[in-house]
């Protein structure tokens, strides 16, 4: 598996060497990246669940607003084809359409040059009662924020977002101020327990203090070669099919610094790899922040995905945190970092490759209900080369999706049920997804989990049901459910919520988000009993939609 494994590595690793093609031929020009939490990704993926897209990853986003509008061209070319008469693909294709206007003047060799001022947003949030924050240790009541500060009391974020392109240039910035209350220290027990299960020195108790800063999110410069697209700054990935969260990368944390070297466009690989069908690499090379054992770790990683079929994608990754204060970096370490892939116990500081992780996900239209059932699994381990390796040894987040219920062409459901608490006869207490024993912070960038919510040794069950009013109007009804183990946490601990929301267009520039969740937590060393909170949040969003300048 690992010669495979290796295998693969090498031969999407020099497609342009082996006169690989575009999938099909674009013209390479600059764009943005789509932001994560935009209308545009579950507009496209109901596009590709319904059969009118078959080209798009899922697996690997962002995506470039050029490449959404490559697939929004594909879904209008079956649309056509096919007369479709499903008024949910026709709209959908209208709305994208119009929104992606300048990208689809780009794709078709038009004119690839201005500046916008993509977004202007204000977030109210206020939480009554006490929220859980840490998810490397317990949970957390907000996943997926950007790793944005929050607390009991009120908070607000305010922003913008913009956005320039030239040619095969483009920038993007997005920027907010952002504000939370105050907290108290944790109680004595929970930071015993948090040292005990890190292998850290105890903490002193400090109160978290209230914070009130300027913040750059998603912040970068990009190049585009030949339909290789280099960035450079602040960026944020989701290497991962789930929608509650990917195992290995996702917004759940604050966008790392990065390089950035990806495959922006498909490409079709010569030869006997043909098979293998459209393509997508991406890698990146950064550094993450907010670590203390070491401080100032690298971290790199990297992806392949496949489509052999219109039904069917899969792919590989891997990520590494290696060097840090006390262990700098130098060629070997380096070298290591990249090829080392078995497991040495009597490694030393110096040969240690780092703290590696690997993940294996797909993507299926169940054949007879390509319309009506997706199945998706994500998984991830340690260590090992692949999870298809060591599955006992992996996590695991399957899932499904009903783009339509009989019947109610506008309400779709999907389930998922992740877990990090592997099915290992052995338990780990804690120490194995997630921690590494050189690198204590391990998969975390400013204290947050770059993951799942779910956490170390946790479990999680999440399902939604979303109506769709319009493309960018939405009402959706959302469950989570999880545990943390007691071989962790001494107690264990759970968490319940509910939750609403909706996403509302009140005017072609102007939008309307709404928030409202309940939710019940247990957690021994945190609380003698349970606690619960209430969470609302209120978010106007300004995107004016003239002529780029």
């Amino acid at each position: 598996m690992r010669r495979l494994f290796l295998l693969l590595l090498f031969a999407v690793s020099v497609p342009r060497l082996a006169s690989a093609q575009d999938y099909p031929r674009y013209p390479a020009v600059g764009s943005t990246y789509v932001s994560l939490d935009s209308w545009i990704y579950p507009a496209l993926e109901r596009l590709a669940a319904l059969g009118y897209i078959h080209t798009e990853f899922l697996g690997l986003r962002p995506w470039t607003r050029v490449e959404c509008a490559r697939l929004v061209e594909e879904a209008g070319d079956r649309i056509r084809e096919e007369h479709s008469e499903s008024q949910q693909a026709i709209r959908l294709h209208r709305q994208l359409s119009s929104e992606l206007a300048e990208a689809l003047e780009a794709l078709g060799g038009g004119r690839n040059a201005g500046l916008r001022v993509e977004s202007l947003y204000a977030r109210f949030m206020g939480i009554a009662g006490s929220p859980l924050r840490d998810s490397y240790h317990f949970g957390q009541t907000i996943a997926n924020d950007y790793g944005r500060p929050f607390a009991e009391g009120a908070n607000g974020v305010a922003g913008f977002s913009a956005r320039a392109v030239r040619g095969r240039f483009a920038l993007y910035v997005q920027g907010e101020y952002q504000h939370a209350p105050n907290a108290p220290a944790l109680p004595e027990r929970a930071r015993k327990a948090i040292a005990e299960a890190d292998l850290n020195p105890l903490q002193p108790a400090v109160p978290f203090a209230a914070v009130d800063q300027f913040r750059l999110l998603d912040t970068y410069a990009a190049v585009n070669l030949q339909n290789w697209q280099v960035s450079f700054g602040k960026q944020s990935l989701w290497w991962g099919p789930g929608h509650g969260g990917s195992l290995l990368l996702s917004n759940n944390a604050e966008p790392i610094y990065m390089l950035r070297i990806n495959r922006v466009v498909p490409l079709k690989l010569p030869g006997i790899f043909r098979w293998l069908g459209p393509v997508r690499i991406d890698s990146f090379f950064g550094k993450l922040s907010g670590h203390h054992f070491p401080a100032r770790p690298l971290f790199h990683g990297q992806k392949i995905s496949f489509k052999p079929t219109p039904n069917l994608e899969f792919g590989f990754s891997r990520t590494t945190v290696f060097s840090g204060v006390g262990r700098p970096l130098t060629f070997r370490r380096l070298w290591r970092s990249y090829f080392d892939i078995g497991i040495n116990p009597n490694s030393t500081s110096e040969t240690d490759p780092g703290d590696r992780r690997s993940a294996f996900d797909f993507t299926y239209r169940v054949p007879g209900l390509r319309r009506w059932l997706i199945v998706y699994v994500d998984s991830l381990v340690d260590d090992d080369p692949s999870p298809l390796a060591a599955p006992r040894r992996a996590a695991m987040n399957p899932g499904l999706y009903i783009p339509q219920l009989p019947g109610l062409p506008k309400l779709d459901f999907r389930i998922e049920h992740a877990y990090t608490d592997v099915p290992d006869d052995r338990s780990a207490g804690g120490k194995f997804i997630y921690w590494n024993g050189d690198y204590r912070d391990s998969h975390t960038n400013k204290g947050n989990l770059m993951g799942s919510w779910v956490g170390r040794e946790g479990r999680g069950l999440q399902f939604w049901s979303t109506y769709w009013l319009s493309p960018q109007s939405t009402i959706q009804v959302s469950y989570r459910k999880g545990k943390v183990s007691p071989d962790f946490m001494p107690g264990g601990g759970k968490l319940d919520d509910v939750a609403v929301r909706a996403d509302l267009q009140i005017h072609p520039d102007l939008s309307l988000s709404t928030f409202v969740q309940y939710e019940r937590w247990n957690f021994p060393v945190l609380s003698d009993r349970g606690q619960s909170n209430l969470t609302s949040s209120f978010q106007l969003t300004f995107r004016p939609h003239g002529r780029s300048k």
